[in-house]
């Protein structure tokens, strides 16, 4: 017996150190928020009452940059986590959230870059952007089986129905494949997930929304699908490691600092259904040297589309319209896109049972031959994706001989 109370007093000794190491405010139904810490760090275990009163919410920056803070348990009378409440609280390995808590505030545990997991409570109704931003270790984002508002699909978090994509994990790398069943990538969905190289979505996405994959800088492709009309503001500004961009026709508008910073895109083809790009949609794309266009010249929302990418060239292909001004307000020089098949030199024929023939056009510009066996039902197949090198390339094709007829075309890739 005598063991058991010397327990009880070292339990209830250090319930009241963690206590007097927090603040509270009382609030207007004689309830506390707590609304600062001064301890030395380590476990924290929030109490559920203090001198009587029920301890129910965390307000914003109670925790802020408390580094030495390494594992949180919050009790189930907290019902809301405020904005920022643990930020940058670097030191944050273990988070215990009791399912109590309903609201968790925007940037709550933002820049917690020990932090590998987290699980969401079953009574969670309401999370606030960016709340797990900044978060470089997490690799898995949980939820509770019963909550009604989320799901966790691999570790990523969706909305129950799973048809909004609302936080990939900072921490995970490699591909991810977008699920068949999402409709909407949320806005800042993948931002600073830097881990990430490739993205595949399906032509179920419909939306992509603002800063959805802002600072995504180890992204090297994307493919934004037809389905998608367009995408939010700065949604793929910083991604400084993106060198192929698929752009699929259906896509009518390239946004606001869509890809601004992206400074290791060489070329992007731009379909013909896109007729608007916004402001500085490719400012700061450094090495940014040939822009395909395979429709009429787009409108632009400012003369800053294309700044300080000093090598760029727009491509345009024969019968379009609109480049005089484009090019005015834009200030990036436009060159036809015209690649001929040359027939009628010594190029064209028979050498060594292949046949062949010269390529000529716009230097360092991408073609694909294609070919068909007939023109009555014509089905092109792809032969060879070249580039035109000093504005000249000799193709040449041993298949010839297998085929009655063979029918060739150039077309842009």
């Amino acid at each position: 017996m005598k063991r058991t109370w010397l327990i009880l007093l070292a339990l209830a000794a250090a319930a009241a150190a963690v206590q007097a190491q927090l603040s509270f405010i009382t609030n207007a139904n004689n309830t506390l928020s707590v609304t600062g810490y001064a301890g030395a760090g380590g476990v924290v275990n929030i109490p559920s009452t203090n001198d009587g009163l029920r301890v129910i919410s965390i307000g914003e920056y109670a925790f802020f940059a408390q580094t030495n803070v390494t594992s949180v348990t919050i009790p189930g009378s907290v019902t809301s986590i405020g904005e920022n409440a643990f930020l940058s609280c670097f030191g944050l390995t273990n988070a215990t959230l009791s399912n109590g808590v309903a609201s968790i505030g925007a940037g709550a545990f933002g820049n917690c870059d020990n932090l590998p997991s987290i699980t969401l409570p079953g009574s969670l109704t309401n999370i606030g952007i960016q709340a797990l931003d900044g978060c470089f270790g997490l690799t898995a984002i949980g939820v509770e089986a019963q909550n009604s508002f989320y799901s966790s699909v691999d570790g990523v978090l969706f909305d129950k129905s799973q048809s909004t994509l609302l936080q990939f994990p900072n921490g995970r790398g490699g591909s991810y494949t977008v699920p068949g069943s999402v409709t909407s990538i949320e806005d800042y969905a993948f931002q600073d997930c830097v881990y990430l190289t490739n993205v595949t979505m399906d032509n179920d996405v419909t939306n992509i929304g603002m800063i959805a994959f802002y600072n995504c800088r180890g992204l090297t492709t994307v493919t934004i699908p037809g389905s998608v009309t367009s995408t939010g503001d700065y949604a793929f500004e910083y991604c400084e490691g993106l060198t192929n961009v698929t752009i699929v026709n259906g896509v009518t508008s390239i946004s606001f600092d869509g890809f601004e910073y992206c400074s290791s895109l060489a070329r992007v083809t731009i379909p013909g259904s896109v007729t608007n790009i916004g402001g500085e949609a490719f400012e700061f794309c450094s090495n940014l040297a040939s822009v395909y266009f395979q429709g009429n010249a787009p409108t632009v929302d400012s003369p800053f589309v294309f700044s300080y990418d000093t090598n760029a060239r727009a491509y345009y292909l024969p019968g379009t319209t609109g480049w005089g001004d484009f090019s005015t307000n834009t200030g990036l020089p436009v060159v036809l896109w015209n690649p001929l098949i040359q027939a009628g030199d010594a190029s064209f024929g028979v050498r060594s049972n292949q046949f062949g023939f010269n390529i000529t056009g716009t230097s360092n510009i991408p073609i694909r031959v294609e070919a068909s066996a007939n023109l009555a039902g014509p089905v092109w197949i792809p032969l060879q994706t070249l580039t035109l090198t000093n504005g000249l390339f000799y193709f040449s094709d041993p298949q010839w001989t297998n085929y009655s007829g063979r029918f060739y075309r150039i077309s842009s890739p």
